[in-house]
C-alpha cells in the first residue's frame, strides 16, 4: 500500500474513540507518526466510563502501518498540553498534522432543553470540554507545526457551516460549541494561511462510533439491524470514512486551497476519490437536507 505520510507527524487529540481513532487509524495507514491523546487509559477511565482506550487507538494506528504514541493527556489543562508538545517536538522535531477533535461532552447535554431549563453545570462543562480544549491544544501545538510550510489544522464539529447555519442543533450548549469550533477554523484559517499552514473545518456524517452503535444495540458487523428502529441511519458511515478525509487531505500538496473552510467527509470522498470500508461513499450531510429533513422515507439510493 502507498504511504504518502511516510515522513509526517500527526497529533490527534482525543484519539481513545470515535472519529479520533479512526482518523488515527488512517493517518497510520498513510505512513504517519501519530502521537493520540485523551484520558482513557488502560490504568483507568475518564467520566464517560467506557471500555475503549488510548493505548488500544496506538496500537491500531501502528497495525495500520505508522506508528502510534500514546501520550494520556487532559487537555484542559495547559501544563500537560505543553509537556505533550514539547515531548513531541524533542522526539520528532516537527508537527504536520495537528487535529482537534477533543469532544467528551454526550453525557452533558440534553436534547432539545432550553438554556434556563439545561443543567448549567453540564453545559458549562460541554464548553469547556468541546471549546477551551481546542484553544489550549492550538495555543501550545501552532508554534511547532509552523516550523515548516505545509503544516495542516483539522477542526473537528458536527455540521458544516452551511446546515448548522439554518438548524438548531440538539439544544443551546450543544449548538454553541459546534458552531464554535467552525468559527475556529474559520479563525485559525486567517492566522496560518499566510504563514504558510491550513486550517480546515471537517465534519464526519452520521457515524457508527462506538457509542452510537451501543445506543442502538447493534455491532458494526451488524449495524443495519438498526434500521428497524432508525431508518435514516441508513445513510451513517465508518469513523474511518472522515478518518480518509483527514489522511487525502494531509497528503494533498494543493491542501491549502481549502484554507478556512467548512468540509465534511462525503464531499470530500468525491474529491478525493476514496470511499468507506465496505466500499460504499456515504454523503449524510446532502441526505439529510433533501431527505431525512425533507420528511421523506429512508432512501439512500444515490447517496452512498
Amino acid at each position: 500500500m502507498p504511504q504518502p505520510l511516510k515522513d509526517k507527524v500527526a497529533l490527534v487529540a482525543g484519539a481513545t474513540r470515535g472519529a479520533g481513532r479512526g482518523i488515527a487509524v488512517e493517518l497510520g495507514a498513510a505512513g504517519a507518526t501519530v502521537y493520540v491523546t485523551g484520558r482513557s487509559t488502560r490504568a483507568g477511565r475518564s467520566e464517560y466510563d467506557r471500555p475503549e482506550t488510548l493505548e488500544d487507538t496506538a496500537d491500531l494506528v501502528t497495525a495500520a502501518g505508522g506508528q502510534g504514541i500514546a501520550v494520556p493527556t487532559d487537555h484542559l489543562d495547559p501544563a500537560q498540553v505543553r509537556t505533550l508538545v514539547d515531548r513531541v517536538a524533542d522526539e520528532q522535531g516537527r508537527l504536520d498534522v495537528l487535529v482537534n477533535d477533543i469532544w467528551g461532552g454526550e453525557h452533558l447535554f440534553d436534547w432539545d432543553a432550553p438554556v434556563w431549563e439545561h443543567d448549567l453545570d453540564k453545559g458549562l462543562r460541554l464548553l469547556r470540554l468541546a471549546v477551551e480544549t481546542h484553544a489550549v491544544t492550538s495555543h501550545h501545538a501552532l508554534p511547532l507545526l509552523l516550523r515548516r510550510p505545509g503544516g495542516l489544522v483539522v477542526e473537528m464539529t458536527d455540521g458544516t457551516d452551511a446546515y448548522n447555519r439554518e438548524n438548531y442543533r440538539v439544544s443551546f450548549f450543544y449548538d454553541l460549541a459546534k458552531t464554535s469550533v467552525l468559527r475556529m477554523a474559520f479563525a485559525l484559517g486567517h492566522e496560518l494561511g499566510p504563514r504558510g499552514a491550513t486550517a480546515v473545518a471537517l465534519t464526519p456524517g452520521w457515524m457508527r462510533s462506538e457509542i452510537m452503535l451501543d445506543t442502538f444495540g447493534v455491532r458494526e458487523e451488524n449495524w443495519r439491524d438498526a434500521l428497524d428502529q432508525v431508518p435514516h441511519f441508513a445513510i451513517s458511515e465508518t469513523p474511518r470514512y472522515v478518518g480518509r478525509a483527514v489522511a487525502a487531505l494531509a497528503a494533498d500538496p494543493e491542501v491549502s486551497r481549502w484554507n478556512g473552510q467548512s468540509l465534511d467527509s462525503g464531499s470530500l470522498a468525491r474529491t478525493y476519490d476514496f470511499t468507506d470500508l465496505d466500499g460504499s461513499r456515504p454523503d449524510a450531510w446532502r441526505y439529510l437536507v433533501e431527505v431525512q429533513d425533507a420528511g421523506k422515507p429512508a432512501d439512500v439510493t444515490g447517496y452512498r
